[in-house]
């Protein structure tokens, strides 16, 4: 996958300390809590040099967030296998995803603190993340169009479907679960994903 350009790119590892400073940030306080001069001063750059990137600090935790729930996506997509179709894999990448961004603790911070953060991208818009997500998702589905293990269906219908789902189950698992019942806890609603996901794409 072509990596995701954030705002301020050609900044390297510069621009890669100034995401891992704001990210602390949040994680210690909260985005309603932290400032630029905060973030500044954890990367070791001037406020204006984070005014050249990024216009406010809500720009800047969008990049963060792009960043890291690209890196939670890639990494839960497992590497082709012998003997394990398509199907499996785009299955198995997105239960393994939806527990991954749950047990994410900037996410986890975010939907705690400061929920208001999503919201846009659950209600108004798509963000880079979710448009990477989509092309990852695009790609493994005509993969498996081509040998035969997932349904053949309109593409990018169907990858925004996926997205959809697993969104839903990411974002609002805790609101259906009860951990002192196995038989609704979360383990238990990731099986019904699995199975969801299976029947949804199995020809």
């Amino acid at each position: 996958m072509t990596p995701i350009r954030h705002n301020g790119s050609d900044g390297g590892s510069e621009n890669d300390a100034v995401l891992d400073a704001v990210r602390d940030c949040v994680l210690a306080v909260g985005m309603r809590r932290t400032t630029l001069a905060d973030v500044a001063r954890r990367a070791g750059v001037s406020r204006m040099t984070l005014y050249r990137r990024w216009p406010d600090l809500r720009t800047l935790v969008g990049d963060l967030m792009t960043r890291e729930w690209i890196a939670v996506a890639t990494r839960a997509i497992p590497d082709p296998a012998p003997g394990t179709g398509t199907r499996t894999r785009i299955v198995d990448g997105l239960v393994t995803g939806v527990e991954a961004f749950r047990d994410h603790p900037l996410f986890r911070k975010i939907v705690d603190v400061d929920p208001e953060l999503l919201l846009p991208y659950v209600l108004d818009r798509r963000g880079a993340s979710q448009e990477a997500l989509l092309g990852l998702l695009g790609d493994a589905l005509r993969e498996g169009h081509a040998d035969g293990s997932v349904r053949p269906g309109h593409t990018e219908r169907q990858a925004r479907a996926l997205l959809l789902t697993v969104q839903s189950f990411t974002l609002s698992l805790r609101t259906m679960t009860n951990e002192d019942d196995p038989e609704l806890d979360s383990a238990a609603f990731l099986g019904e994903l699995r199975t969801l996901l299976e029947r949804t794409l199995t020809p």
